[in-house]
């Protein structure tokens, strides 16, 4: 990303608060004239005290008049630039805090329009994404703050001050200004140096977080298998490369600083050595010598803090091409048709679809076609990796197929109108997201606006009810403070409350007990009727239930049928369910009923 482009990018978040700019501006043009009152009275005092000491006796009560005047004009110089510069501040930070606050909501408001393909991408892990947000709303949030706030006061206070010197003596003024090309030429070299190192700052700092996420994510595994060392080696090599990168950057800084401070103090010589020069030849009083040291110094002032606005901007620069390529992932906004119908029957037809995962050369689905009949339930049947989990993901609208077509009620599911689509289907997953917060919460996030005696009907349906009673909260109690168990039927009367036409579950029961199982499986056949129901499981009561049985292998449909028909088939379904029936040890689990 350019200069030109970070501007044009932030510029809409800087617009509304043009007024909060405009008044920094003035402030800053006003305390920039302030800021020259000192070298203005210091040549004052200067001539004048040369004055009066040729003229000591002619004059007795003038260097009084001189102090207080100076006094005066200096006390308040002082008091009117601590009101500049508490404005300056107020509104800068005013302002960076506003900015900051739109950035963030702008990404956070983008990428939930965004397909679940762009979370599954090569580079977008979570704590990849949250490092690479929240450094670019925190470098260009900062870059705005100091650009109002001390670049915008320094430049205008050297501009003021060059101008002076100009006018004062243009010789003078030539000579002052002749280092700030030098000056800026060595800050770019600088910046260009530095541009590759930051690059691979910004990537092991998201390697970090994203590392430090994958910790907590997995502390379970790491410590049943005693792997605390192998994970400590691993973020002590992030660290050990971050070190070395940050480092590397402050050599640099520190050569390029030296050598910027070697071309300003070389400024500085030169202006006192013309100033002394024209003193002697009598073109300059001795107090223009401390006149133009003082002006040198407020025109170079941008010069000793240049590297700020570098270091910022190359920051900026940095984070800002993540930032903005998140913000701007257009095609990854999820297609949405404009189709709604009064109700949906739920009649989906697949013809032909092909599927693959971003960045998978191994396709989940090939040339699939198969029927799911509005009000019946459909099992899907197959070993890991057949595509049955990637089919509901399809049937949702989460992902767009490769090749093929997918009909909803004989309509494109293209041509739906996506969150209309949603709305109607109730998904129920192995591991459902619980939210922070109370039970109640996490129930009513299926239907905002439903009554007390509806949401306590669904948490019914689905087992939890009895068991919120009986905690002290009740249903106020923590969701993420409930068993495993409980949090998959508060996922449960979640979907209930929602009530939709359409249910996806996928092992809904399987991290449940026997008990809790058999209970969600009442539930469950309770809610299914006059539903159409698609469901994934390794439960045999489930699927020898189900109207029709699809038997997905290799991304295909190899087998349809009601279980006692695939089963006569002797094929892929007839091996499934006999190695489902061995691993429960149905023959003795039969023998103990006959006992």
């Amino acid at each position: 990303m350019t200069l030109p482009e970070l501007l044009r990018g932030i510029a809409p978040f800087v617009r509304p608060y043009r007024r909060l700019a405009v008044l920094a501006v003035c402030l800053t043009l006003l305390g920039a004239c302030v800021s020259q009152i000192n070298a203005w009275v210091l040549r004052y005092v200067v001539d004048e005290t040369q004055s009066l000491l040729a003229a000591r006796d002619a004059a007795p009560g003038g260097p009084l008049r001189l102090l207080t005047f100076v006094a005066v004009v200096l006390l308040g110089k002082e008091a009117l630039l601590l009101l500049i510069q508490f404005g300056q501040k107020y509104y800068g930070e005013k302002l960076r805090v506003h900015i900051a606050r739109d950035l963030s909501q702008s990404v956070i408001e983008r990428i939930l329009t965004y397909k679940l393909a762009f979370y599954t991408s090569c580079g977008n892990q979570p704590g990849r994404l949250q490092a690479r947000i929240d450094r670019g709303v925190e470098s260009l949030a900062r870059l705005t703050q100091i650009l109002f706030v001390d670049i915008l006061p320094l430049f205008a206070t050297s501009i003021v001050a060059a101008a002076m010197m100009f006018s004062a003596n243009f010789q003078i003024g030539l000579l002052g200004v002749c280092v700030i090309p030098l000056y800026y030429y060595v800050s770019r070299a600088q910046a260009l140096r530095l541009t590759p190192a930051r690059r691979r700052i910004k990537r092991l700092r998201e390697n970090k977080s994203q590392g430090i996420l994958s910790i907590l994510e997995a502390m379970p595994v790491i410590k049943s298998f005693l792997r605390e060392a192998v994970e400590e080696e691993r973020q002590m090599n992030l660290q050990r490369d971050l070190s070395s990168a940050q480092l590397s950057i402050r050599r640099t800084n520190f050569l390029f600083d030296g050598l910027k401070g070697l071309i300003e103090q070389l400024g500085l010589i030169a202006v006192v050595l013309l100033s002394a020069w024209l003193v002697l030849q009598g073109e300059l009083s001795l107090g223009g010598i401390m006149f133009h040291i003082l002006l040198f110094n407020n025109a170079s002032a941008p010069i000793r803090r240049l590297h700020l606005l570098y270091d910022q901007m190359n920051d900026a620069l940095t984070y800002a091409e993540g930032f903005f390529e998140i913000l701007r992932a257009d095609s990854q906004v999820e297609d949405s048709g404009g189709y709604a119908p009064a109700r949906l029957e739920g009649r989906f037809e697949l013809r032909g679809v092909s599927f693959s995962y971003p960045g998978s050369e191994a396709p989940s689905l090939r040339e699939l076609s198969l029927s799911i009949e509005p009000g019946r339930v459909t099992a899907l049947v197959g070993l890991s990796g057949a595509g049955k989990s990637t089919l509901i993901n399809l049937l949702d609208k989460f992902y767009i197929p490769d090749a093929g077509e997918i009909l909803l009620d004989g309509v494109p599911l293209s041509a739906y109108d996506t969150a209309f689509v949603r709305n109607n289907i109730g998904l129920v997953l192995q591991k459902n997201h619980i939210f922070s917060g109370t039970a109640e919460e996490n129930i009513r996030y299926g239907n905002p606006s439903a009554a007390q005696p509806e949401l306590e009907e669904a948490a019914r349906r689905a087992c939890i009810h009895e068991d919120l009673l009986a905690l002290p909260g009740g249903y106020a109690t923590q969701a993420r403070d409930l068993s495993g168990g409980q949090q998959q039927k508060l996922a449960l009367a979640r979907v209930f409350l929602k009530n939709p036409p359409i249910l996806f579950l996928d092992e809904p029961t399987a991290s449940l007990d026997a008990v809790a199982a058999e209970e969600i499986k009442n539930c469950l056949d309770a809610v299914k009727k006059d539903r159409t129901v698609v469901i994934i499981s390794h439960n045999l009561a489930q699927i020898i239930d189900a109207d029709r049985i699809h038997v997905l292998k290799d991304g295909r449909v190899v087998e349809s049928g009601t279980h006692e028909d695939i089963y006569r088939l002797n094929g892929s379904y007839r091996e499934i369910f006999d190695a489902l029936a061995r691993s429960l040890n149905m023959d003795k689990i039969a023998r103990s009923f006959e006992e």
